[in-house]
């Protein structure tokens, strides 16, 4: 048997944000304010729940595999070719929140896939900070 794990690699973001665990839940569960960071979607924070994120140059599909409400998201991220996780995981800390994004899943032969994330997610951060900005 073979070692999945040791095999593929992810992407790692952190990033502190000054707002609440609970703001950054909204940002990140609420499909308009999704479309505003990311991508157009039909995203609800359920359990096994399909969803496309579509973008320009393409569509990906989700299934949201973990909800815990102010804490934890993960769902399935799947598109040309790259069968993925993406976990989100907030942090209550003193200056608010800090948010932690990996994306599991990347085989050897899928660096493109590999450097977009590594170069999109700092990305997609910082316009949800923006967004965040912005809101209530």
């Amino acid at each position: 048997m073979t070692n999945i794990a040791a095999e593929t690699r992810s992407v790692v973001v952190e990033r502190e944000f000054g707002h609440a665990p609970e703001k950054l839940w909204r940002a990140l569960t609420q499909p308009h304010l999704i479309a505003e960071w990311l991508m157009k979607n039909d995203f609800q924070p359920v359990l096994g729940h399909r969803f496309d994120l579509s973008a320009n140059w393409g569509v990906v599909a989700c299934r949201v595999t973990e909800v815990e409400p102010n804490q934890k998201l993960a769902y399935t991220w799947e598109a040309l070719g790259l069968e993925s996780v993406v976990t989100w995981t907030l942090t209550p800390s003193s200056n608010g929140t800090l948010l932690r994004m990996e994306q599991i899943g990347f085989r050897p032969d899928q660096e493109q896939a590999y450097q977009g994330a590594k170069f999109g997610w700092p990305r997609f951060l910082a316009s949800m900070e923006q967004l965040l900005a912005r809101l209530d």
